[in-house]
């Protein structure tokens, strides 16, 4: 998920065009005048552990960007879960505050908190992850990513249903900080996943229109 003032941005037309021989390419989106980076060969990206994670999702994060981004990728030690975070009339915790202590953290570029908590933004019920478009920091929950009730429709093992869910949310939310919106293609990791079915219906690697985006 990506928060932005104009609910409306994603259903506008995009034209692209790039900038002299800048590493810009500027995004004509209804109207609307982005500057969208390309992507950096020597993107370096953080992995900001938030409380107990296992040794398998810090990997699997780990080889789902460096296969999708080709960047460098490092392991932060573990944080603690942010002060004040925590929402007791919801029993959930604020993703923003996630996304605050990442970009303070994280010694990369770009950086992705990951946790097993609970996470929610706003007035939703809760978020698999949450990025600022453009931004350094980002975060994925695991915590609803697990297969034990959930309406998914992966028939594969659980332990990989699981681990392809992580891989694809940590991708889909570093690709929103360096610039890519939510896309129509329901095959392409920036597809907008409401439920596990969306998750588990996308596929890990970035769609032909998003990858021209960035090289």
């Amino acid at each position: 998920a990506w928060p932005t003032a104009d609910t409306n941005l994603e259903r506008r037309p995009i034209f692209t065009e790039k900038i002299g021989q800048s590493n810009l390419w500027l995004r004509i989106h209804g109207g609307m005048f982005i500057a969208v980076p390309q992507l950096s060969t020597d993107m370096h990206v953080d992995i900001v552990p938030i409380g107990d994670l296992s040794a398998r999702v810090k990997r699997e994060s780990s080889a789902a960007l460096r296969g999708t981004y080709d960047c460098q990728v490092t392991v932060c030690q573990e944080q603690q879960i942010p002060d004040g975070a925590f929402d007791r009339s919801r029993k959930q915790y604020r993703a923003e505050q996630f996304i605050e202590m990442t970009s303070q953290v994280g010694n990369g570029e770009k950086n992705i908190g990951i946790t097993g908590e609970d996470l929610y933004y706003r007035r939703r019920n809760y978020v698999f992850g949450l990025a600022y478009l453009n931004g350094n920091g980002s975060v994925i929950s695991t915590y609803r990513l697990q297969t034990s009730s959930d309406g998914g429709i992966s028939t594969k093992p659980q332990t990989e249903v699981f681990a392809d869910r992580v891989r694809k949310e940590v991708v889909h939310e570093i690709g929103h900080t360096v610039g890519l919106e939510h896309c129509d293609n329901t095959k392409c990791v920036m597809s907008f996943s409401p439920t596990v079915r969306e998750v588990d219906v996308k596929e890990e690697n970035l769609c032909g229109t998003c990858s021209k985006l960035l090289y």
